[in-house]
C-alpha cells in the first residue's frame, strides 16, 4: 500500500534534500536567492549543481535536461549526459555552469519576428526558485529561455519578473501601513485542471482527435449531459485506477494534487491541487499536463487537453485560484471577521477592482486561443465580456463605501438542517457565482475563463503586472498623506466608486447582461481576433514597459505569435475536415446510399405497386446532402488556401474567424445529418455514443 507521506516529494530535489546534502554556507546562500532575490555566485552553483548530480545518479539519471517553456504552448527539453571522458572510461560529472546556463538551437521556436531562421542560438538559465526534479532516468531542471541577444523567448521570464515588482509594490504599501517586518510578497495560485478521457482505440480511429484535439465532426449521442448523473458522480473502475495512479505520480514530483472527481460532461474530469507560489505552480500544471497524458497509456486510454473535444456537452476549463501572501504567512485577500474596518484588505480590494477595471481586455487576451473560443460564454463556461463579482456581503460593504451608508454584515450563518443526527454548520457569507468571469472566494479572487490547455503563466503574469502597477499608484497617493487613515480612507472610495463598473453579480449568460455590459461601456470580445486587436494598445505597452516586464519588441513578438499560431490552427482543422471529408465521409456516405438503392430496386422489381418507403426517403434526403456536403467541402478548402496566402497576421486571422470558421461550422452541420442518417456499419468513425461512453 502506498505510504503519500513517504513518496512525497521523492523525486524533487527539495529544501530537505538541499538541507541534508549541502554545506550549510552554501545552503544559507542557495536560500538567500530563492528567497530574497539575491544573486548567485558561481562557486555556489558549483557545489549545488555536484551535489544535484549524486543525487540524480542515486535515483538512476543518466542525463539532465534544461527543461523550459518557450511561446509553443507546451515544454521543451534537451537532454545532456552526465558523462565525462577519463582516461579510456568516463566519470559522472555536472558543474555550476552546466546547471547555470544551457544552449537550445532557438532557431525554431517561435519569436514573432525578434530572430531571424539563420540565427540560431538561443539559451536556457537556472530558475533556483523552482526545483529540480526527476523524470524518467533524467535530471530536469526549470529554467528560463532567452534569444542570442537577450530578448525574452519564454512564458516564465515575465512570470518571475511580474512576481518581483509585484512584491516591491506590496512591501512599500505594506510599510505604510506600519507591517515593517513583511519583507517579501508572493502571489499563489492554484489552477483546477479539468480534462476528458476516451479509449485510446477508438481515438486512434479519428484523425480530427490526433491532428487537433477534438472532433471536427460527430452527431450528438441520444444521451449528453443532461441528467447530470456523472457530475460528482461514481468514479468508474477504470478511471479510478487511471486517477490513482496519476496521483501517485504527481506526488513523487511533489506536486500538490489534493481533489479529483467527474465533471459535468460524460468522460469529463477534474483535478485541483493545493496553491503554490505561481512560479512553481505554473511549473506543477504543466508537469500535471504532461503526466496525465503519459499516465493515461499506461491504461490504454487518451487524456484530452483540449477545451472543447466534443460538440454539444461542455468543455474544459483551467480556474486560476489567485491570491497574495506575505512572507510573515498573512493573505492580503483575507476579509477577516470586520471586514469594514480592515484598511489592508480594502486597499488590496480596490487595486484588484481598479485593474481588472482598467485592463479587462488584457485579462481577455489572456484566455484567447482557437480552443477556448468554443467554450467562452457557451453555458458552461464565463462570457467573454470580463468581469468580477464580489458576493453579497462585500458588495454590500462596497455600496456603503460608495454612498456612504451603513453596512451591516450578515456574518456566516448557522445552517439548519432539520434533521437531529445532522451537525449544524456555518454557511459561508456568500454563494458562488459559476458564470462570472473574475469571482471573489473568500480570500482569493478565481479566474474561470482560463482554457483547460493553456499555460497559465501569461495570464497569471499579466493579472501580477497590473496589480502591482496599480498598487505603486496607491504609494504614490498616500506615501506623504498628513493623515493616512483618511488618505486610505478617501482613496479606497474614489477607487471603487470610478470602477465600480466592473462589478457584477447577476447571471453573466443573460442576454440583459450583455445589454447591460455595453451601457456600462465594457468590452465584449468573442473571439481571439478580437481580443488580440487590443493587445497592442498603448496603455498595455506601456504598462509592461514601464513595469519592466517586456519590452515593446517583445510584446509585438507575443502578438505575432499568438495571431499566427491561432491561423495555424484554423487552418490545421479546416485541412483536416477537407480531408475527412473527401477521403472517408464521402465514399461512405456513397456506398450506403448505393446500399439503399439497390434494396429500393430490387422492392420495385417485385412490384410495381410498391409505395415510396423510408428507404427511398433517406435516399432523397443523404442525395441532396451529399451535393450540398461536396459544394461546402470545396468552399472550405477554397477559403482556408485563400486565408493562408493573406501576408498580415491580423487580417488573416479575421479572415480564419469570419470565413474559414464559418464555412467549417457549415460543413459540420450537414455531415453530422449524414452521420444521423448513415448506417454505423458504413460510417467511418467511431461515434459520440462510442467515444463519451467508452471507458
Amino acid at each position: 500500500m502506498t505510504k503519500v507521506p513517504e513518496i512525497f516529494g521523492s523525486m524533487v530535489f527539495n529544501d530537505t534534500v538541499m538541507r541534508e546534502r549541502l554545506p550549510k554556507a552554501t545552503y544559507k546562500a542557495l536560500k538567500k536567492t530563492v528567497e530574497n532575490g539575491e544573486p548567485l555566485d558561481i562557486t555556489v552553483a558549483n557545489v549545488v549543481a555536484n551535489a544535484m548530480k549524486d543525487w540524480a545518479v542515486e535515483h538512476g539519471c543518466t542525463h539532465y535536461t534544461h527543461w523550459f517553456q518557450p511561446m509553443t504552448g507546451v515544454t521543451a527539453e534537451k537532454h545532456d549526459s552526465f558523462i565525462q571522458p577519463c582516461g579510456d572510461g568516463v566519470i559522472m560529472e555536472f558543474s555550476g555552469k552546466e546547471l547555470i546556463k544551457g544552449e537550445p538551437d532557438a532557431s525554431s521556436f517561435p519569436s514573432g519576428g525578434i530572430r531571424a531562421t539563420f540565427e540560431a542560438r538561443g539559451y536556457t538559465t537556472w530558475d533556483p526558485t523552482s526545483p529540480a526534479f526527476v523524470r524518467d532516468t533524467t535530471l530536469y531542471i526549470p529554467t528560463a529561455f532567452c534569444s542570442y541577444t537577450g530578448e525574452v523567448l519564454d512564458k516564465k521570464t515575465p512570470l518571475l519578473r511580474s512576481m518581483e515588482r509585484l512584491s516591491a509594490e506590496a512591501v512599500k504599501l505594506l510599510h505604510l501601513l506600519g507591517k515593517t517586518e513583511v519583507t517579501r510578497v508572493a502571489t499563489t495560485v492554484g489552477p483546477e485542471q479539468e480534462y476528458f478521457l476516451i479509449d485510446k482505440d477508438l481515438y486512434e480511429q479519428r484523425v480530427d482527435l490526433k491532428l487537433c484535439g477534438r472532433t471536427l465532426f460527430g452527431a450528438m449521442a441520444p444521451k449528453g449531459q443532461e441528467l447530470a448523473d456523472h457530475y460528482f458522480g461514481s468514479i468508474k473502475t477504470r478511471v479510478s485506477a487511471y486517477m490513482r495512479d496519476l496521483d501517485e505520480e504527481l506526488w513523487k514530483l511533489g506536486i500538490l494534487a489534493k481533489t479529483k472527481h467527474n465533471e459535468v460532461a460524460p468522460s469529463q474530469h477534474e483535478l485541483a491541487p493545493i496553491f503554490s507560489t505561481s512560479n512553481i505552480a505554473t511549473d506543477h500544471n504543466e508537469l500535471t499536463m504532461e503526466i496525465m497524458q503519459k499516465v493515461a497509456e499506461r491504461h490504454n486510454l487518451v487524456c484530452l487537453l483540449h477545451e472543447k473535444p466534443f460538440k454539444g456537452v461542455n468543455g474544459s476549463g483551467k480556474h486560476n485560484n489567485w491570491s497574495i501572501s506575505t512572507n510573515t504567512g498573512e493573505n492580503l485577500l483575507s476579509p477577516g471577521k470586520h471586514p469594514e474596518t480592515n484598511n489592508q484588505f480594502l486597499l488590496f480590494l480596490s487595486a484588484v477592482v481598479k485593474a481588472v477595471d482598467e485592463y479587462q481586455d488584457l485579462l481577455r487576451i489572456t484566455v484567447a486561443s482557437a480552443g477556448n473560443d468554443h467554450r467562452l460564454g457557451a453555458n458552461e463556461a464565463p462570457p467573454a465580456i470580463i468581469s468580477m463579482y464580489l458576493g453579497d456581503d462585500l458588495d454590500a460593504l462596497v455600496h456603503s463605501i460608495i454612498d456612504g451608508g451603513d453596512y451591516h454584515s450578515h456574518g456566516r450563518e448557522r445552517m439548519q438542517t432539520g434533521v437531529d443526527v445532522l451537525a449544524d454548520f456555518k454557511k459561508d457569507n456568500s454563494d458562488r457565482n459559476r458564470t462570472s468571469p473574475f469571482a471573489f472566494t473568500g480570500n482569493k479572487f478565481e479566474f474561470r475563463a482560463l482554457g483547460s490547455s493553456l499555460n497559465i503563466a501569461c495570464p497569471n503574469y499579466m493579472l501580477n503586472t497590473m496589480v502591482a502597477e496599480e498598487l505603486s499608484g496607491f504609494y504614490e497617493a498616500l506615501k506623504d498623506a498628513e493623515d493616512l487613515e483618511a488618505a486610505i480612507h478617501e482613496l479606497i472610495r474614489e477607487t471603487l466608486t470610478a470602477h465600480s463598473r466592473i462589478i457584477f453579480n447577476g447571471d453573466n449568460y443573460s442576454e440583459e447582461w450583455v445589454e447591460e455590459a455595453e451601457r456600462r461601456g465594457l468590452y465584449n470580445l468573442k473571439s481571439l481576433p478580437e481580443a488580440l486587436a487590443h493587445f497592442m494598445d498603448k496603455k498595455n505597452v506601456d504598462l509592461f514597459v514601464k513595469n519592466n516586464i517586456c519590452s515593446e519588441e517583445e510584446l509585438r513578438a507575443r502578438y505575432e505569435i499568438d495571431l499566427e499560431t491561432y491561423c495555424k490552427q484554423i487552418n490545421i482543422e479546416a485541412m483536416t475536415m477537407v480531408e475527412m471529408a473527401k477521403k472517408n465521409i464521402a465514399p461512405a456516405v456513397s456506398a450506403f446510399v448505393r446500399e439503399l438503392t439497390d434494396t429500393a430496386l430490387a422492392k420495385k422489381a417485385l412490384s410495381d405497386s410498391i409505395p415510396v418507403d423510408a428507404e427511398t426517403e433517406v435516399i432523397e434526403r443523404l442525395a441532396a446532402a451529399q451535393s450540398r456536403f461536396a459544394v461546402l467541402t470545396k468552399e472550405l478548402e477554397q477559403e482556408a488556401r485563400a486565408a493562408a496566402a493573406i501576408e498580415d497576421n491580423q487580417e488573416r486571422a479575421f479572415a480564419c474567424r469570419n470565413k474559414v470558421f464559418e464555412k467549417m461550422e457549415a460543413l459540420r452541420e450537414v455531415g453530422d445529418s449524414m452521420e444521423e442518417e448513415t448506417s454505423a456499419e458504413f460510417w467511418p468513425y467511431p461515434s459520440y455514443t462510442d467515444l463519451l461512453f467508452g471507458v
